[in-house]
């Protein structure tokens, strides 16, 4: 198997991961809520750190809609630096958001995991997009 080949099924699984977790931890996030707050809370302010995990991960699914889009629209499929790139940060996400999940960090740190691990594959999938389509040149 070469190792565009083998890219394919390990993004696709590390990306399917990843969608997993998020759609774990979107479900059971009271205990990740009650983790950022201090032991005596307000309803309030537990109100307001719920409403921003779950921005959080809104944003986070939408930026899998933008990847899984151009991922199945073939325009990064076998794209090897894409490809590469989208396996690494999707593991290294599936890892880190289990220790979030299990360990109960903090909340802030979500936001980190969220930028590094699924805006940046989400903005070179959407480059690759604009140059796949956008730039393409229509026969008159």
């Amino acid at each position: 198997m070469s190792a565009i080949s083998s890219l394919v099924p390990a993004r696709f699984l590390t990306v399917t991961a990843h969608l997993v977790i998020v759609i774990t931890i979107f479900w059971s996030r009271e205990h990740n809520v009650r983790a950022c707050l201090p032991l005596d809370f307000t309803q309030e302010e537990y109100e307001r750190e719920d409403t921003k995990l779950v921005i959080g991960l809104s944003v986070t699914l939408g930026l899998f809609a933008v990847e899984l889009v151009g991922f199945f629209s073939g325009v990064s499929m076998f794209n090897c630096s894409q490809g590469l790139l989208s396996t690494a940060v999707h593991a290294s996400a599936s890892v880190a958001l289990l220790f979030f999940q299990f360990e109960q960090w903090d909340c802030d740190i979500y936001w980190w995991i969220l930028v590094i691990c699924s805006v940046l594959p989400a903005f070179v999938e959407l480059l690759l997009f604009i140059a796949v389509f956008g730039l393409k040149k229509k026969a008159l």
